[in-house]
């Protein structure tokens, strides 16, 4: 159990927190949910004791251990791959060294004797004799093999990395588990396993991420962060977004009598309630979600920009065709004999787990590089934007400010600046944010504002690689819906599952190997299809 008592945090030119009072309780996994600086990653350094509040207290049991998913990739370059994740635990880590080093004492005198048989009984109560295996068994899980236990951490790529940490951070069943975003540069397989992990998990877990589905999969509470206040609700995080919506159309409808209010809204509880009932963690959150009354739900404040995308132009029925594309980067091979014909109403997901195949097709498609063999040709009819992963060539021109940036996208009518800053208020720049230099924009913004280029461009069909990267929940909703009303063709790589699952309607797996395309099928049915992904693993082998 951890708990927050009265806890502020002043900045020089800000207040974060005001006051926050929270109780986070084992058996339960809170998801910390917020817009883009609101704090949600300085709570969790709050509660991990690198940031002291400026009021307040984060109390533990002094028995009780608390473990950090580490975001440092590059802090453990001269440990091996097993050493690094017994660190987890710190005091099983330090009992296991200082009695190896008096193990190995040339001169071994009594007093090593009772100090070293002090130490074998604190090792047995942590676990000690069981830790090899469980750090082993946690690094499977995450796709680390036992081959890599040896290692150095400085011999491993990044995501290896990654799943090592995060293997750090489970090890040893802490009774407070913070995790930062712990499903970034994780692959599907990875991301299923945490998801379950943490499903079984005794203790208590406070999560942050943008993951959606995620959310919903593990989290029975969330925590949200909005207007200096943390206010925690029961349920995952679609329940958290319908039911304060429902509970803003009720409050915004002053003609509606009070009883039926609170009748619709005990219905949608009771649906929601109904629902939770069949998944892994039912029990507890059934009982929780039947005793939530009118005044427990209460409307979200946050904003949510608007993505809508609506083509001058109906595309034709020839809209793509790939035919034999393969590419080599630094003489190591990134796509192989790539082939597939794109039709006016397909909503194209590519997935890969290397991220730069796909981004390697789009690129290619988009006339930013050349494929060594193949041809690939653009329907006439097709007018084409795009959203690349890394967006630097976006902004040539770091001193130009929003306004400006944009208006170089605008039609004749569209260029004054009444236009141009209603248009950027939809997407949350409001007042003197319209002026603000690009070279200062954080990485969501970016992506917010080629997405209003997007908008502007009325193309109708978009390219967007990994587009949910960067962006807070409320404005990966928005882009979501709109892609889903979106009249036109479409092709987008992402690592966000129910933005893929809702989306599209075509999976098309890309990889050094050659590919998998299924048509007319759900992000969920190609992952459940057991023949489906032994093709897809025969890619990997």
């Amino acid at each position: 159990m951890i708990t927050v008592s009265n806890v502020s945090l002043q900045f020089s030119d800000r207040k974060l927190f005001d006051n926050v009072n929270i109780k986070f309780t084992p058996g339960n996994c809170y998801g910390v949910i917020g817009a883009n600086g609101a704090g949600k990653s300085t709570f969790l350094k709050i509660l991990s004791g690198e940031i002291q509040p400026t009021t307040g207290d984060v109390i533990m049991n002094p028995d009780e251990r608390l473990s950090v998913l580490n975001q440092n990739q590059y802090g453990f370059e001269e440990h091996t791959v097993l050493e690094t994740v017994l660190m987890g635990n710190k005091r099983l880590y330090e009992v296991r060294k200082e009695k190896d080093a008096i193990y190995m004492k040339e001169d071994f005198t009594d007093a090593d004797g009772i100090r070293a048989g002090e130490l074998e009984g604190e090792f047995a109560e942590l676990n000690g004799w069981e830790a090899e295996a469980d750090a082993a068994s946690l690094l499977q899980g995450l796709g680390i093999s036992e081959e890599f236990l040896d290692k150095k951490m400085s011999e491993l790529i990044g995501a290896q990395k990654i799943k090592v940490l995060l293997a750090q951070a489970l090890f040893g069943q802490p009774d407070v588990l913070l995790l930062d975003e712990p499903t970034n540069g994780l692959d599907k397989q990875s991301i299923e396993w945490l998801s379950e992990f943490l499903i079984n998990f005794p203790n208590t877990v406070i999560v942050v991420s943008h993951d959606r589905h995620f959310l919903n999969t593990v989290c029975t509470h969330m925590a949200d962060v909005d207007f200096e206040k943390i206010q925690l609700y029961v349920g995952n995080y679609d329940f958290w977004l319908q039911s304060s919506q429902l509970a803003a159309k009720l409050a915004a409808d002053q003609n509606a009598k009070k009883e039926d209010k609170i009748k619709e809204l005990q219905d949608f509880i009771a649906r929601f309630s109904a629902n939770a009932s069949k998944s892994k963690q039912a029990t507890s959150r059934k009982k929780t979600l039947d005793k939530i009354t009118l005044d427990d739900i209460q409307p979200s404040l946050r904003k949510y920009p608007f993505v809508g995308f609506s083509p001058e132009r109906e595309i034709g029925n020839d809209v793509l065709i790939v035919e034999n594309l393969s590419k080599s980067i630094d003489g190591v091979k990134v796509l192989d004999n790539i082939s597939f014909a794109v039709n006016r109403t397909d909503k194209v997901a590519f997935t890969s787990r290397r991220d730069i195949a796909t981004t390697t097709l789009f690129r290619i498609l988009m006339g930013e590089m050349e494929a060594d063999s193949g041809s690939f040709k653009w329907g006439v009819t097709t007018s084409r934007s795009y959203l690349p992963k890394d967006h630097s060539s976006e902004f040539p021109n770091p001193d130009v400010d929003i306004l400006e940036w944009l208006r170089q996208f605008a039609g004749k009518d569209e260029d004054d600046n009444t236009f141009l800053r209603s248009f950027l208020g939809r997407m949350l720049f409001t007042g003197d944010d319209v002026m603000k230099k690009v070279s200062v924009l954080s990485g969501g913004e970016k992506v917010r504002i080629i997405l209003s280029k997007m908008m502007l461009s009325k193309a109708n069909v978009l390219i967007l690689d990994d587009p949910t990267n960067h962006l807070d929940l409320e404005s990966i909703t928005a882009l979501n819906d709109g892609m889903i009303a979106f009249k036109g063709a479409l092709l987008f790589a992402s690592h966000d599952y129910e933005f893929i699952n809702t989306t599209a309607n075509r999976i098309i797996e890309v990889s050094a190997n050659g590919m998998v395309d299924r048509l007319d099928t759900t992000y969920e049915d190609f992952l459940n299809n057991k023949d489906v992904q032994t093709r897809v693993d025969s890619l990997y082998k």
